[in-house]
């Protein structure tokens, strides 16, 4: 180690009082002859965080000239139809741009930061975050000559997957009111499904791009791990954390994936990415390719423990036997492949995600160049020490917190050990495509859930997503790049619309591909898309 000083200035608050209570923490004793050097030495280092903090922050800046902040405000409820609004605003720039979004409308999940705009992140757990930053993503969009429009709601610190945790209320599906739309990206899901909007950026960090884009029929990316810069955006747990673009077709999502990936050179997650300029022409590539919708000489393999979830409803499961066939009438060869250890993916992926989630809530994840947003880091810290603000936690959220403790204290090597094991996943997912270009799977197991009572228990909440994240979540730990695109309609089972006649709600096909090539899932995704009208079918079933 290095010390700049061992002799620390006389009447701080470091006592050996202090020092003797730390290592209660630990269950250990100091040798009395040690005490006083120790006292010394956390003395001087109490010297230089406060020396540290006292200095003025290093913060990404923002061109509120050509950017103005204009019209932000929240929507009442009675304009808020869906519930997918969390603020308006309307930022764009001053200046003469064609850009990539020129003339596109964009929304951002509200836990993606946009300077003087507040983020609610969809909790009451903390409150009065006002970024004072743009997300790496915002600024992009915004150069890239997009118009953003304000936040799509979130759900409750991104922590459910279905679309009831957020204190603004619940959010709709479009396609049923009353039923999920989706999380946590649920407000992205909605306002780009209904025409608010032309485009979103969500979050994904175990479906939460996916199970909206779903639910709401439209197309939903999570790309590879840290094509997207991270920067700017609240964090769950780093090495699952992903931006992905949200759009009604898969060339809008190409668009968007252009306009805002590549390294940022703040977010190390983004580190191995190209820089923007050497970002593959997704869009453009992809709209001037010569017969779109010939795959020929392509190898497609469906995983086949995805069909084996066990709360897959076999409609899902008929409708992707069927969508799949669309796959060979196109010229790909499509065959099955086992990985025995994608059903493991959900019990590795909660290693991770729970013990790192709790520990990126207390500490901010440590161990990353970034940009830290510190600020909000010690609201949360603030409001997990206080009864009122656990109060005020989502029963997912409490369940973190609660299980990251129990892992300190029972399972210290649980992270340690999900890691290396994720690493195994990835090795294995790795193997499959060094057969085929693409693997396919259902990306949900059912269609959209009703929401649940008002005030209902924390289990008859959070069994409203029993097995949702079961093909989903294995990718955000090991990174491969998953699309979802809507692949036809079933009637729901239960809920407000069951036995509706004309209720159908989207059901979605996911397609994986190699790290860094996303060029290859948009040309399946495309092809298939072009050659179907997917609100047709499945419409009897």
């Amino acid at each position: 180690m290095s010390v700049f000083s061992v002799e620390p200035k006389e009447g701080g608050a470091v006592t050996t009082q202090a020092v003797e209570d730390i290592c209660k923490v630990f269950g250990i004793t100091l040798k009395d002859e040690e005490k006083e050097d120790y006292r010394k030495l956390l003395a001087v280092f109490d010297e230089s965080a406060q020396e540290l903090m006292a200095m003025p922050d290093y913060i990404p800046q923002v061109d509120l000239e050509r950017f103005p902040r204009n019209d932000v405000h929240q929507v009442p409820r009675e304009r808020n139809t869906h519930g997918a609004w969390a603020w308006r605003c309307s930022i764009k720039d001053i200046q003469q741009n064609d850009g990539l979004l020129a003339g596109k409308t964009v929304v951002l999940k509200d836990m993606i930061s946009v300077k003087d705009v507040p983020m609610l992140m969809g909790t009451e757990f903390v409150s009065g975050f006002v970024p004072n930053m743009d997300a790496t993503v915002t600024t992009r969009i915004l150069e890239a000559g997009g118009h953003l429009l304000g936040k799509a709601v979130c759900e409750n610190l991104c922590h459910s997957g279905t679309s009831h945790s957020a204190p603004t209320g619940v959010v709709d599906n479009p396609y049923c009111k009353g039923c999920s739309s989706g999380g946590s990206s649920s407000g992205s899901g909605v306002l780009v499904a209904l025409g608010e909007a032309d485009m979103s950026i969500g979050a994904d960090q175990g479906g939460s791009v996916r199970i909206p884009a779903t639910n709401c029929g439209i197309v939903g990316f999570k790309p590879t791990f840290g094509l997207i810069p991270y920067t700017g955006c609240g964090s769950n747990e780093p090495t699952n954390d992903h931006l992905g673009p949200m759009t009604r077709t898969v060339l809008e999502n190409a668009l968007l994936l252009q306009a805002v990936a590549g390294n940022d050179n703040i977010d190390d997650r983004s580190f191995p990415a190209p820089a923007p300029e050497k970002i593959p022409r997704y869009y453009t590539n992809l709209k001037d390719s010569k017969g779109p919708q010939d795959l020929t000489g392509l190898k497609i393999g469906i995983i086949k423990e995805s069909l084996e979830v066990p709360v897959l409803d076999e409609r899902v499961k008929d409708l992707f036997r069927d969508a799949v066939k669309g796959f060979e009438e196109a010229g790909a060869t499509v065959e099955e492949i086992s990985i025995p250890i994608h059903k493991k993916g959900p019990t590795i992926w909660t290693g991770v995600s729970k013990t790192g989630g709790y520990l990126t809530k207390l500490y901010g994840a440590p161990g990353h160049r970034s940009h830290n947003m510190h600020e909000l880091n010690s609201l949360i810290l603030e409001a997990l020490h206080s009864q009122s603000g656990w109060d005020n936690a989502y029963s997912a959220s409490k369940n973190i917190y609660l299980n990251g403790v129990w892992a300190e204290q029972r399972h210290p090597a649980l992270l340690a050990k999900a890691t290396n094991l994720s690493r195994q996943l990835r090795d294995s997912y790795d193997t499959a495509l060094k057969q085929y270009d693409v693997l396919v799977t259902p990306t949900l197991p059912y269609v959209a859930t009703s929401h649940p009572e008002p005030g209902a228990p924390p289990l008859e909440q959070i069994k409203k997503q029993l097995g949702l994240t079961s093909n989903t979540c294995q990718f955000n730990l090991s990174g491969h790049p998953a699309l979802t695109l809507p692949m036809g309609m079933l009637k729901p089972k239960e809920g407000p619309a069951a036995g509706h006649e004309g209720v159908k709600l989207p059901v979605g096909l996911q397609i994986i591909g190699k790290w860094w090539d996303e060029e290859m899932v948009y040309r399946a995704a495309y092809a298939w898309e072009l050659d179907h009208e997917w609100k047709k079918i499945g419409m009897d079933s």
